[in-house]
């Protein structure tokens, strides 16, 4: 079995087509996925997304490209919002230089306003890293307590910084560019990380892994995801498909979901 553990079906791409691509999902053994907010109206729909279907949970958080646009009310709103049964983490949160580096300190700001939400809630967190590795890595030694657990989404940094994070009590999701031909970092990643601290994601409707690179992404597809992760590890499939689902369980606390497996 396999769980999306970074998906946006509450993505206008996404959503008006959500019930057949939880089927194809389902099709080839993914049971559950992980809707992650960016924003105060993509939380609220991941958290309705969460009530509709059994096999959907949510994050909610304030992704770093809205850094300029955040009230403190925004951040109240989560507070009050993580005692829901089914949101399972505060993500995606971090930091992006790629396109702006003109808020950096904004962004700063942001994230550790949501890193000290997640320590007071003990809540897991879902880091967003673009062009911004140093700057996580020091924010999150500073200000994340060191037993709180989260996940480099989508991890695009090398592999000294992986163990680094690791050292940080994070897990590392990898996700359709471990795929890509010519990516030397990611399947550099993919080969020494620990299969107890890997999850697999799609984090659809962006991108989507080889064969259907340059289409928009679905859940179905975290399958091409770990397929090629476990060619890389020399593992068979399963291995390392029943890693990453019991990972993504634990750091996400969806222990009734084991229930229903068993």
């Amino acid at each position: 079995m396999l769980i999306d553990s970074h998906v946006h079906l509450n993505d206008e791409q996404l959503f008006t087509k959500i019930e057949d691509l939880i089927e194809k999902a389902k099709k080839v053994d993914v049971v559950a996925f992980l809707v992650v907010g960016y924003d105060i109206d993509s939380s609220k729909l991941a958290i309705e997304l969460a009530n509709m279907y059994d096999s959907i949970y949510a994050a909610i958080g304030i992704h770093p490209s809205e850094a300029s646009y955040y009230r403190q009310e925004d951040i109240d709103w989560l507070e009050k919002k993580l005692s829901h049964p089914k949101v399972k983490a505060i993500g995606e949160i971090g930091l992006d230089y790629h396109w702006d580096k003109s808020f950096m300190d904004k962004q700063k700001d942001l994230f550790i306003k949501q890193i000290k939400l997640a320590n007071k809630h003990k809540m897991p967190i879902s880091v967003h890293m673009r062009d911004a590795t140093q700057d996580t890595y020091e924010i999150l030694k500073e200000y994340k307590d060191e037993s709180l657990r989260g996940v480099m989404h989508c991890y695009s940094g090398s592999t000294e910084f992986m163990q680094k994070f690791l050292d940080l009590n994070m897990y590392i999701s990898l996700a359709g560019p471990v795929t890509f031909k010519n990516a030397k970092t990611p399947k550099e990643v993919a080969k020494i990380v620990p299969l107890d601290k890997l999850l697999v994601e799609t984090d659809a409707p962006y991108l989507s892994p080889v064969p259907y690179r340059g289409k928009q992404n679905q859940p179905r597809n975290v399958e091409f995801i770990a397929k090629e992760i476990a060619k890389i590890k020399d593992i068979s499939f399963k291995e390392l498909s029943d890693y990453t689902y019991k990972n993504t369980v634990a750091l996400f606390d969806l222990n009734e979901l084991l229930k229903e497996a068993k």
